[in-house]
């Protein structure tokens, strides 16, 4: 088994701290399509404890109740979990080879596992919380496959005719992370919307939240790259890391769209658009207002977007890498004196 995870290795940038751990990338040298290998088995579903089981099932009880009452409910789909990711190189260029087996759960079983803070009673953890008897001193990249019920595309949106980053604020409606700032657009993968000849498609789920979250369609010239794999070690959640960026496509073109109607306009309260350029993005990643509003994994995303960014202007990964981690030393620095001031 491998070793647990130190929180040296969460994200972070300067006074920014996270509960991200990135898996695999930096932004520099994107995973292809190709490269991505996939593998799921409809008819064998996830293993979950008994224990959990019937906490799924007073979900599905009090969800049933509230349907009967006329309440809002939260209805159960079918989704996937993660059993296993393993990254390894190509013989030739060393380009990164991801592959991720995938079993089938729903809705309800992730949610019975997010009570991560929730009591076992019974069987060998009894006493324990879910956290403590599952993922506390362990690898969380190889722990039961039940806990990784959940798999975001994540996707940092780059305009082509201005140069802009687009930053969304979730709205306090949604689940979880409410109000806080996230990617552009994002995406759990879906047993309903996002198989595609009979396994997980990620770049699908990543196309269908630009088209769902900020009305970017199918027709839309988009330049859509994977560039990592992270995990919110905190709720135990797998993101994959997505640059898209838009040649024909302005902030005052998706504004005007998004005037028109948006099918999932209620995720978001808020865009912002910020010049794509290192010493911006980070500026506005650090800022007052913004700092203590992150979810976990959206800095680190953002950053890596940075990174590939600057790593195709340069035409060097290395260089890329250095201008994002020189304008970070200068952003911290600012911060720094800034606050020594106040």
């Amino acid at each position: 088994m491998g070793a647990p995870l130190h929180d040296r290795e969460h994200f972070r940038i300067g006074p920014l701290r996270t509960t991200c751990y990135i898996y695999e990338g930096d932004g520099t040298r994107p995973i292809s399509e190709r490269n991505l290998r996939v593998y799921y088995e409809a008819g064998d579903p996830v293993y979950v404890p008994e224990e959990v089981r019937r906490w799924r099932q007073e979900i599905e009880d009090e969800q049933r109740t509230r349907a009967v009452a006329g309440r809002d409910r939260r209805w159960n789909h079918p989704r996937f979990a993660v059993e296993t990711v393993a990254v390894t190189r190509s013989d030739d260029r060393e380009d990164p080879i991801v592959e991720i087996r995938f079993s089938p759960a729903d809705y309800f079983t992730f949610l019975a596992a997010q009570q991560l803070n929730r009591r076992l009673e019974e069987g060998e953890g009894a006493g324990k919380t879910l956290r403590e008897h599952y993922l506390d001193g362990q690898d969380p990249i190889l722990v039961n496959g039940f806990l990784s019920a959940s798999f975001g595309a994540n996707v940092a949106v780059v305009t082509g005719r201005d140069h802009k980053m687009l930053f969304s604020r979730r709205s306090t409606t949604v689940g979880g992370n409410a109000g806080n700032w996230n990617s552009s657009a994002n995406e759990g993968l879906s047993g309903e919307h996002d198989l595609k000849d009979g396994v997980p498609d990620l770049f699908g789920a990543a196309r269908r939240a630009l088209s769902e979250e900020l009305a970017v369609h199918e027709g839309d010239r988009c330049e859509l790259e994977l560039l990592s794999f992270a995990m919110d070690t905190e709720r135990h959640q797998w993101a994959a890391f997505f640059l898209a960026v838009l040649p024909d496509l302005s902030e005052e073109q998706l504004r005007d769209r998004w005037s028109r109607g948006i099918d999932d306009k209620w995720e978001h309260s808020e865009f912002r658009f910020v010049t794509a350029e290192p010493d911006d993005v980070l500026a506005f990643t650090l800022s007052p207002d913004v700092l203590s509003h992150w979810t976990a994994c959206g800095p680190a995303l953002f950053q890596h977007a940075l990174v590939r960014l600057m790593t195709r202007r340069h035409g060097d990964a290395g260089k890329g890498r250095l201008a994002v981690e020189r304008a970070i030393d200068r952003a911290v620095a600012k911060l720094a004196d800034t606050r020594s001031e106040d």
